[in-house]
């Protein structure tokens, strides 16, 4: 599924959720699947804990995400004690 296709699947209206992107009209938003994946839920135990969901739509999380940094500079360096 190409770029244009997954970010097909993310909605953003004012109505819901304060706007927020969700993930084809599912009121399950963006911000929520990432913050799972940050956590290090899989994949799978997403798609099982919300039945609704594809892994395209996960896919499409990622890609929104990316699609909102992938301009971004990173102005400072961390460094590891």
């Amino acid at each position: 599924m190409s770029q244009n296709e997954l970010l097909g699947r993310v909605t953003v209206r004012p109505e819901v959720f304060g706007g927020k992107p969700i993930i084809r009209d599912l009121r399950i938003s963006v911000e929520l699947i990432l913050s799972l994946l940050a956590q290090g839920e899989s994949s799978e135990a997403i798609l099982d804990d919300y039945p609704d969901l594809e892994q395209a739509d996960i896919n499409a999380c990622l890609a929104y995400a990316h699609s909102m940094i992938a301009h971004e500079r990173i102005d400072r360096i961390a460094v590891s004690g």
